[in-house]
């Protein structure tokens, strides 16, 4: 009987929509975070190492010495803050235009005038402290900035005319 549970519980989890995009980001991460690492490696910091003076920045280490071939690797470190800062640009852009991309949704609820308590905007009544309030008109959905400017540009587009055909 357990088991059965623990099986429905697991596909369950699977099922369920943030599983699923948690598995999706995890890949595509990986598969950016290796061409990020490309980009810092083999393009960005060549031309950096030549304005430098002919610096592979990937060989900049500090040897420890105590009889050892133990090395602190500054150069690798300094790809690897390059390749996260970049990596958190790039994700930064895409969190943005998802932003961008969203309905805004009107607010459902105010401040009460009187205790400053967060109450409905069809509350009559504050819950908080018994006074009469009016309720506020909710506005309707918002159309996101994306789809305003996607829209902007069709108009645009169907006011230009379409040259005339020649006849031969």
């Amino acid at each position: 009987m357990a088991k059965s549970n623990f099986i429905k519980d697991f596909a369950a989890f699977i099922n369920r929509g943030n599983a699923i995009d948690m598995a999706v980001g995890i890949i595509v991460g990986s598969v950016m975070t290796s061409v990020v690492n490309s980009l810092v490696k083999d393009v960005i910091m060549p031309p950096i190492g030549a304005v430098v003076g002919g610096v592979d920045f990937s060989d900049w280490k500090i040897a420890l010495g105590f009889g050892t071939d133990a090395t602190i690797n500054i150069g690798v470190f300094l790809n690897t803050v390059i390749s996260f800062l970049i990596t958190m640009f790039a994700i930064f852009l895409i969190v943005r235009l998802a932003a961008k991309a969203k309905a805004k949704k009107p607010a459902t609820t105010h401040a009460c005038p009187y205790c400053q308590s967060t109450i409905s905007n069809a509350a009559t009544k504050c819950p908080y402290c018994c006074s009469d309030v009016e309720p506020v008109e909710t506005g309707s959905i918002e159309e996101s900035d994306l789809a305003k400017k996607l829209h902007s540009v069709t108009k645009l587009a169907a006011k230009i005319k379409k040259p005339a055909k020649s006849k031969k």
